[in-house]
């Protein structure tokens, strides 16, 4: 059993950007550096992922950031950061208000796609580096459009389809799945891109029904199908920008990590981590996780819902956490994949746009070691930055309910 002094004794100092360079000597070397988070709504894990992305882009020349975000949007914030509008990308940011604003509409991305805008200006327009949305089929704006379906056509369904009453349930009833899934492609045809990756989209868009349809069914069928467009995007993108581009991906642990050190596995359920791995080699794809002790974060309780800050419970008895918080070491990077105390399984907490706060939910067993090649800890989190907090506070954003 690992003691805390070899947990703290694995921990390397993590107080200043300047604490990241063992970091960037293991990542620059790789084509694909994939950075988790442990929920889209805490600030160390989006500062520190910026801090990260910052210096790979400045001091190593890593050609594109891919987010875990809805392309329409994201193809605003490019043309933003590549200076192909004059918008501030904060004001682009802002301006993303729909459920769940919070996730790219927060102070610590306005921050970085800021700094970004003004790297790009000292570039040749042919090498600026861009912003990516990997779910080309927009996700949550296309669960709007399902839940404003069901008000109208099946409205009983609302709460279920919500996960009120039943988590991991079809989004829609059998009888309603043709309809839904013709409305979303229909959708997703009227918003195609017209620009430099229209012909990288024309091919997505030729499965779009398909992906529809296995996202309205749920299960580990939709996570996949969702997961495999993922995977297509990325390498869509990494082939646009040339045999020698390098690309950041910014998503949560549970896409980034590897999904057969976990109980995904036992679902059948793959991810981008796990993909990335098997088509491009272990040398060329590099994964940082986040993991995060008590605290706060922004989420919600039941999906659709407004923004809210939520805490987080102490780490669960006999979870990575807790050995990392019984290390007393605030916090910390860790290369976990060097480490034989990070080759036991044990349950990693991952929260999501929805939040239990009694803690009864959010755990996934994880071999730390096989999952990430690099572990940043934090021993307490604080919420993102959401820029409209305030709004959300006083119902004035549009929710799902």
């Amino acid at each position: 059993m690992p003691t805390a002094a070899d947990v703290r004794d694995s921990m390397l100092s993590l107080d200043g950007t300047d604490d990241l360079d063992p970091l960037l000597r293991r990542a620059r070397s790789a084509r694909f550096v994939l950075i988790g988070e442990a929920s889209h709504g805490g600030h160390e894990y989006y500062a520190w992922r910026a801090a990260i992305t910052r210096r790979l882009i400045a001091e190593h020349g890593f050609s594109f950031v891919a987010v875990e975000g809805d392309g329409p949007d994201c193809r605003r914030v490019d043309a933003s950061v590549r200076s192909d509008s004059a918008a501030d990308p904060g004001d682009v940011l802002e301006g993303q208000r729909g459920w769940p604003s919070w996730l790219w509409a927060n102070e610590e991305t306005i921050e970085f796609c800021r700094w970004l805008r003004q790297h790009n200006a000292e570039l040749p327009h042919r090498q600026r580096v861009g912003w990516y949305g990997l779910d080309a089929h927009p996700l949550h704006a296309s669960i709007r459009t399902v839940v404003d379906y069901l008000r109208d056509n099946a409205p009983d369904y609302v709460d279920t389809a919500l996960g009120v009453h039943g988590r991991g349930k079809p989004l829609v009833p059998a009888e309603h799945l043709e309809s839904v899934t013709e409305l979303l492609t229909r959708v997703h045809e009227a918003d195609a891109p017209d620009d430099e990756y229209a012909a990288q989209d024309a091919k997505l868009r030729a499965g779009a029904e398909g992906y529809y349809n296995a996202m309205l069914t749920g299960g580990s069928f939709g996570w996949n199908t969702r997961v495999a467009h993922m995977v297509a995007v990325l390498e869509d993108l990494a082939d646009h920008h040339g045999p020698n581009a390098r690309a950041v991906v910014w998503a949560h642990n549970t896409h980034v990590g590897d999904a057969r050190a976990t109980a995904m596995a036992e679902r059948g359920e793959h991810n981008l981590g796990e993909f990335m791995k098997d088509r491009h080699g272990v040398t060329d794809v590099f994964t940082v996780g986040f993991a995060g002790g008590q605290g706060e974060v922004i989420a919600v309780p039941v999906r659709g819902e407004p923004m809210r800050v939520m805490p987080v419970p102490p780490p669960r008895p006999g979870s990575l956490e807790a050995l990392l918080a019984d290390s007393g070491t605030e916090r910390g990077l860790i290369f976990v994949d060097e480490h034989e105390w990070a080759r036991e399984k044990r349950d990693q907490r991952a929260i999501g746009v929805v939040h239990d706060d009694t803690d009864d939910d959010h755990w996934v067993p994880t071999v730390a070691a096989e999952r990430y090649n690099a572990l940043c800890w934090f021993a307490a989190t604080t919420p993102v930055r959401a820029v409209h907090l305030d709004e959300a506070r006083r119902g004035e954003l549009p929710v799902l309910r």
